[in-house]
């Protein structure tokens, strides 16, 4: 018996249309995990692994670290506030994603200490530096910030950070900080470029850290210590003299108050 076999016509279900993704959307987002824990809203972010064991004894953060791109993060808590403190993030590029983490498990709140090189010669080592905005010289800042944007401090931060400096009797130097991607590279050249605009001091990190709290909208401010001079054209460091273990150990207290004071706008 042979059966009739009835071709049918094929039909095709129109697939669902998605928008065209923008040209300037990432592929990659920073996201909380399934089973990851949030972070406090109020994070604390620093380079350098004695500024991150200052910060962990000062606030009390006990217990293994959690890791973020392998940079350690412990819960500690100052003035009744819990505080993320996270370090070391060296460098823009790793600050940068660092940071991007922090935001995506919660921070609300991002506050900086870390060290910088004079380049004016009236700014000399164990000076405090509370920067206004980054020049940036680093590879990091330009993927989150049109060529020319000002990378500005958070103003409410850097009022809360000038309050508490005068409240301690401390001296500071407030202006704009350079930031480079090469620490061997800070030439004569480059030097004398940033000192004829006024630039106070050169780091690594800033730039990118202004620039992914204007991209992220969360407010980020730093306050820094001088370890090493460069404004003579010459470099001294200084990082292991007593001035500088002095201001740091003072930075280090103002800014986990500026960190547990005021609210939070979430």
């Amino acid at each position: 018996m042979r059966v009739r076999l009835h071709r049918r016509r094929a039909t095709t279900s129109p697939l669902p249309s998605h928008p065209a993704p923008s040209p300037d959307e990432a592929l990659i987002q920073p996201h909380r995990e399934r089973g990851e824990a949030e972070v406090p809203a109020r994070a604390v972010l620093t380079f350098t692994r004695p500024d991150y064991q200052l910060l962990c004894r000062l606030a009390q953060a006990g217990g293994p670290p959690r890791h973020l791109w392998g940079c350690a993060v412990r819960e500690g808590h100052w003035q009744g506030q819990p505080l993320a403190l996270a370090a070391p993030a060296p460098g823009a590029p790793y600050a940068a994603m660092v940071l991007e983490k922090l935001i995506a498990l919660g921070a609300r709140l991002i506050l900086a200490l870390g060290w910088c090189g004079s380049l004016q010669p009236g700014v000399a080592v164990g000076s405090l530096v509370l920067p206004t905005l980054a020049v940036p010289g680093d590879g990091t800042s330009r993927h989150y910030a049109p060529a020319g944007a000002e990378l500005t401090a958070d103003a409410g931060l850097l009022g809360r950070l000038r309050h508490l400096l005068a409240a301690a009797g401390a001296r500071w130097h407030q202006g704009p900080v350079w930031t480079t991607d090469a620490f061997y590279r800070e030439t004569v050249s480059l030097v004398s470029h940033y000192q004829a605009q006024g630039v106070l001091a050169v780091d690594l990190e800033l730039a990118a850290l202004l620039a992914v709290g204007r991209y992220r909208r969360v407010p980020v401010a730093a306050l820094l210590t001088v370890s090493d001079e460069l404004g003579r054209l010459k470099w001294r460091p200084g990082a292991r003299t007593p001035a500088f273990r002095r201001a740091r150990d003072l930075a280090a207290r103002v800014v986990l108050d500026a960190a547990a004071q005021g609210e939070l706008n979430v």
